[in-house]
């Protein structure tokens, strides 16, 4: 089990990094709230980690705090909840928003996150309820500003985010058109996605 990966930030283009460790360049994925938070590459980062080691797969998850991760290891253990759609959970909203939620029994706000559906959904409610009684998340961490070196670059970066969440190409195209409606970027491709995803769980 690699439960910690201290490196060198080499590349990152959500949701994926490689970090390098002693030489040894390991591919994580994060989810956009730990994504948000990561320095520039060249940089010293610190993850918690979760390995999945499928038969036709190894797969390697990066967390920046461990709430984070033991709420991740909490999700996959839902029945229908993959490492997949838990991340995607993770990056349409912070850890108290989830927490919140399911204290509140939000169906409607879970079934606008990519892949929940309401049946999704009513189990997340049912089977999280127990697990998160007493649990205490820090507040999502402020998203540090970031100047985009081109408007056009940072809004495909955006894009591409959305879709590796699960969200259709030209749905993630008009979730970013929605919040970027005169292709002015003002924080970048970070800023861009936070606003399309809050966007998104605002809708009725």
């Amino acid at each position: 089990m690699i439960g910690r990966i201290s490196g060198t930030l080499l590349e990152k283009q959500a949701p994926d990094l490689l970090v390098d460790v002693g030489g040894i360049g390991y591919e994580l994925q994060v989810s956009l709230n730990t994504f948000f938070d990561l320095p520039e590459p060249g940089a010293r980062v610190v993850l918690h980690t979760h390995f999945v080691v499928r038969e036709d797969a190894q797969q390697l998850f990066g967390f920046a705090s461990l709430s984070e991760r033991a709420l991740f290891r909490s999700l996959i253990r839902v029945s229908g909840v993959g490492p997949r759609l838990a991340l995607a959970i993770l990056s349409g909203m912070t850890a108290t928003d989830f927490i919140r939620c399911v204290q509140n029994s939000d169906t409607a706000t879970l079934v606008r996150l990519p892949g929940v559906g309401k049946k999704t959904a009513d189990r997340l409610l049912v089977e999280m309820r127990d697990r998160i009684e007493g649990w205490e998340v820090p507040a999502a961490a402020s998203i540090p500003g970031k100047s985009a070196s081109s408007q056009q670059h940072a809004i495909q970066e955006a894009e591409s985010a959305l879709v590796s969440l699960g969200y259709k190409p030209q749905e993630a195209a008009r979730m970013v058109s929605a919040v970027v409606p005169d292709d002015s970027v003002a924080g970048g491709s970070q800023a861009i996605i936070r606003d399309a995803l809050k966007n998104a769980v605002k809708k009725t």
